[in-house]
């Protein structure tokens, strides 16, 4: 065992290590020396330098061939120190009649490299004690220990929970240690993103120092524990002819990559990928979905409703009805919720719903039924009648002398769908006139007048005519000098 107190000289590994002669140089030195002890306490002389003659040899010890060198003042340096540099080295003056020592301990440190997480799990598995990996520590002197934290916490050894194995293994050529520490561990889901790490502590010449690892993150595997149903749509109503995509997942990791969804009106589950999709649904397809695992053990549900919106409108389409006929006009809806209900005729929106207990020539025209469905983006449809009211021409005429007292205006005031054509005639002669003037064709009216001045009475005959039927009206008018009285032509 080593004295306590002695003189130490701490070195690093490979460096150069250097002791002076701790003696004080006595008068009439004739030379120095260096020796080692060996383990049996016998010495091994390794350096000599004479004082006189100022010349320097050295031993032939294989150990330290080509590594001393002994200065003037008898301090010793040996270059790229080993661990079997480990000793007790003494330092001896010699005069003719004295001999002094003086021992020196070498310690040497050799700092271990940053240690590594090898052989690393791939995955780890929740209620599974398995191997993590090993920490490997190389090339330290003296020996270090092993530590592995979890999270920057120190991970304590605990029963079937964290097993711990240290090795520590020694070079026979250079005398430095390599240590192994195993970590067996057995997870929970929170270490999913937990970082594992381990610490070489070891001793250096001033004492106690750590190097960490690079820290190691695990892909942890644990069981699903809840399923979920989405349904997947573009907007958050669904109506017939949508699309809808179910996606059902499952909490654990790796995530269930196939499940069985229950779709109402199928007896049995579906077996599918995560995402199950149906086109074009109809209003059947509202109700109750469901999926689960594939052994059935979880499941969830949401409920689906398929708008729609259907509108029946009667009559529709092209109608013809004669004049003073009745029409009951009927839009009817059926929807999966309130749905508003708008007429349009010649588009121009409509106040009240049509209808007709007798019909005017004014009530022909377009008209449309259409419905939305409050809140259901996209839902909307109408219905178009197209009503035609026909009538046979009728005639009224009327006259009246100019104020100027030199013509007569005769008007034809005709009625009729579809518009009649209409003729005149002078009574006698049966010639026709082809001066008439007509005003615009309104609502199933319109008029035909002539300007005439007859030397001697008259009688002019208008005929309108449409496909229905032809009529014909006579008027009798007096010579110009004599004036004619008649209601006026706007009378209606």
């Amino acid at each position: 065992p080593l004295a306590l107190g002695l003189y130490t000289v701490n070195a690093v590994y490979g460096d150069t290590i250097t002791m002076p002669c701790r003696l004080e140089v006595p008068d009439g030195l004739m030379f120095g020396k260096w020796k080692y002890e060996m383990p049996n306490g016998s010495p091994v002389f390794i350096a000599f330098r004479s004082s006189t003659k100022k010349n320097v040899q050295y031993d032939d010890v294989p150990d330290y061939k080509d590594r001393l060198s002994l200065s003037e003042n008898y301090t010793l340096s040996i270059k790229n120190a080993r661990i079997s540099d480990e000793k007790r080295f003494v330092c001896m003056l010699v005069t003719e009649d004295d001999v002094s020592e003086e021992p020196t301990i070498v310690k040497v440190f050799k700092q271990p490299s940053q240690p590594e997480i090898l052989h690393q799990a791939d995955f780890l598995e929740t209620e599974k004690l398995q191997m993590l990996g090993e920490c490997v520590a190389r090339d330290s002197y003296p020996e270090g220990n092993v530590t592995w934290y979890k999270n920057g916490r120190v991970l304590q050894p605990m029963e079937e929970v964290v097993v711990i194995n240290l090795q520590k293994i020694v070079d026979k050529s250079t005398g430095l240690f390599t240590m192994t520490s195993s970590l067996q561990y057995m997870p929970t889901k929170e270490d999913a993103n937990a970082k594992f790490s381990c610490v070489v502590t070891y001793y250096g010449p001033s004492g106690q120092k750590t190097i960490r690892s690079e820290p190691v993150v695990f892909d942890v595997h644990y069981p699903t524990e809840k399923v979920t149903i989405q349904v997947l749509s573009q907007s958050s109503t669904i109506k017939e002819g949508d699309n809808i995509t179910l996606k059902c997942s499952g909490n654990g990791n790796p995530p269930p990559q196939e499940f069985l969804f229950y779709i109402p009106g199928e007896t049995e589950g579906i077996r599918s990928s995560d995402t199950y999709m149906m086109t074009d649904v109809r209003r059947n397809a509202t109700g109750e979905y469901k999926c689960s695992l594939t052994d059935k053990s979880m499941m969830d549900s949401t409920a689906i409703t398929v708008h729609y919106l259907d509108l029946q409108l009667t009559p529709s389409g092209e109608v013809t009805k004669q004049i003073g006929e009745a029409l009951p006009v009927s839009c009817t809806i059926s929807s999966s919720r309130n749905a508003t209900v708008f007429w349009i005729k010649d588009n121009t929106r409509m106040q009240t719903s049509p209808s007709f207990s007798s019909l005017q020539y004014q009530d022909a025209g377009n008209y449309i039924c259409e419905t939305t469905l409050q809140e259901v983006e996209g839902l909307k449809k109408r219905k178009t009648l197209k009503l035609i009211v026909e009538g046979k021409p009728q005639i009224k005429m009327t006259k009246k002398t100019n104020t100027n007292k030199m013509s007569k205006t005769i008007v034809c005031h005709v009625e009729g769908f579809p518009k009649p054509a209409v003729q005149w005639t002078v009574t006698g002669s049966g010639s026709i006139i082809n001066k008439a003037k007509e005003t615009k064709y309104v609502n199933g009216r319109f008029s035909s007048k002539i300007v005439i001045a007859p030397e001697e009475n008259v009688t002019l005959t208008c005929i309108a005519e449409n496909q229905l039927e032809r009529t014909v009206t006579s008027l009798n008018v007096s010579a110009i000098s004599i004036p004619e009285y008649d209601e006026p032509e706007d009378r209606n």
